[in-house]
């Protein structure tokens, strides 16, 4: 069977629905073999992922408005059965063979959160998601949130939705060595022990509360993510501050396996990727109390009122001095974290697709 996908965000996004995008891809063109996967864009990059012997790219034609225009047709010309949009949109035009649709929605954070958005944003995220959640045959949310998001904002029925996890890249699966942990600590410029927090540093990421909390503290804190004006809250904030740049996915990996402690305070997500990313590399969790984040991070995390620096700061410095604990969380999370395996999302994957194509 043919599926076909919008690769925009495979393709040019290096972060958050690029990283979704590109896992998704990989998991599938391994594990399930049998189908031919092509992405549908006007430029690839990423090419890495075009060596499986499964994927195809395929080229639109260079206009603005290719995507809504004329990727649902091409799909059909190449022969899709299922078009699969992976960031909440799905093509406006489509021919005459009546191709299945399936779209990811991984949250409704303009709806939720509308003051972190501007007007007219909103306004297009709201028509461009609602209209994809109405034409689709199925609808994928990537969390039990948002699937009650989905129901509850753009009226989806249940039976339509279903939730299939994230995974995250194979690099943060990887066991490294005491070398190669020297490396990049070195290269770096690391300190032996210290907390780590990954994700942009925006006002929602809420990046400044883990400065708060460890204000008055000789602790180590480790800031990876591309910066926003935002970022000037946090640098205002008295502390050790490490803020890293130009760090690979690899390097990235090597440095949760390197934290002591893993904080992901954001006041919302879809699902919230950093922390499985923690879990798998060995790293205890402490994130938000509330929304998806119990999901991602199972029991063995911590978690806390985020918007109490206070709270933050005393779960931080107990689990900091508590070896026996950190190794504890370490262990449990690495075996909660095997529900987002690569082989069972392919396997729900292909079961989803295989039923949709009905």
């Amino acid at each position: 069977m043919k599926i076909g996908f919008d690769a925009k965000r495979l393709f040019h996004n290096t972060s958050g629905l690029g990283n979704y995008s590109r896992d998704l891809i990989r998991i599938l063109s391994r594990y399930v073999p049998d189908h031919q996967y092509l992405l549908f864009d006007r430029k690839a990059t990423h090419t890495e992922l075009l060596f499986a012997p499964n994927v195809t790219f395929c080229p639109l034609d260079p206009g603005w408005f290719a995507r809504q225009i004329a990727m649902g047709k091409e799909a059909e010309m190449q022969g899709c059965r299922i078009f699969h949009g992976l960031s909440g949109e799905l093509p406006l035009f489509w021919g005459e063979d009546k191709i299945k649709k399936v779209v990811t929605i991984h949250d409704l954070i303009f709806l939720l959160y509308p003051q972190y958005y501007r007007f007219m944003d909103r306004k297009i995220h709201t028509w461009k998601f609602q209209r994809a959640a109405d034409a689709a045959d199925a609808v994928v949310a990537i969390s039990e949130q948002t699937k009650t998001d989905i129901m509850r904002f753009l009226k989806v029925p249940e039976e339509k939705i279903q939730v299939i996890y994230q995974g995250c890249n194979t690099a943060f699966q990887i066991k490294y060595s005491k070398e190669r942990k020297a490396e990049v600590s070195s290269k770096f410029n690391l300190p032996k022990k210290f907390l780590l927090n990954v994700g942009t540093l925006e006002e929602r990421k809420n990046g400044a509360l883990i400065a708060k909390a460890v204000k008055e503290t000789d602790l180590p804190l480790v800031f990876i993510g591309r910066e926003t004006p935002y970022t000037s809250e946090i640098r205002k904030i008295e502390g050790q501050h490490y803020f890293l740049k130009d760090v690979s996915t690899e390097e990235l990996a090597v440095i949760y396996q390197l934290a002591t402690i893993f904080i992901y305070p954001s006041v919302y997500e879809g699902f919230g990727i950093p922390v499985i990313e923690a879990l798998f590399s060995g790293t205890p969790v402490i994130t938000n109390q509330d929304g998806v984040f119990r999901e991602a991070g199972g029991p063995a995390s911590i978690y806390v009122n985020v918007k109490d620096a206070d709270q933050l700061r005393r779960e931080i410095l107990q689990l900091w001095n508590d070896t026996s604990r950190q190794k504890k969380m370490s262990e449990e999370g690495e075996r909660y974290v095997q529900k987002f395996s690569d082989a069972k999302i392919a396997e729900q994957w292909n079961a989803l697709y295989q039923r949709v194509a009905q």
